[in-house]
């Protein structure tokens, strides 16, 4: 015998019960969270750019970075990343390819 409809219907009304809860659970966890996260970045903040990159071995690396007028140059390795030079952006002209 199968259970009457009024059965049925009560545990399909449950499980979809259940589920809004969980969504609605989870809807208001992620916006909760969003507090936490980073501030988007500030707009007036200068650009950061990858101008160059030179592999020296298999973990070691040169990056020539653009940081707003500034041109830096960082060793990348397994122990860090150092600042190895930093010059004007105007003085630093790359050649042409």
């Amino acid at each position: 015998m199968s259970p009457p409809m009024s059965v049925a219907w009560s545990g399909l009304a449950g499980s979809v019960l259940a589920l809004a809860f969980v969504l609605a659970l989870a809807w208001f966890g992620l916006r909760w969270m969003r507090r936490f996260a980073q501030p988007p970045a500030d707009a007036g903040a200068p650009e950061l750019r990858v101008l160059r990159t030179l592999a020296l071995g298999p973990r070691e690396r040169l990056v020539l970075v653009r940081h707003g007028d500034a041109d830096l140059l960082l060793g990348v390795g397994a122990d860090g990343v150092r600042l190895l030079d930093r010059r004007d952006a105007a003085a630093c002209v790359p050649p042409p390819r």
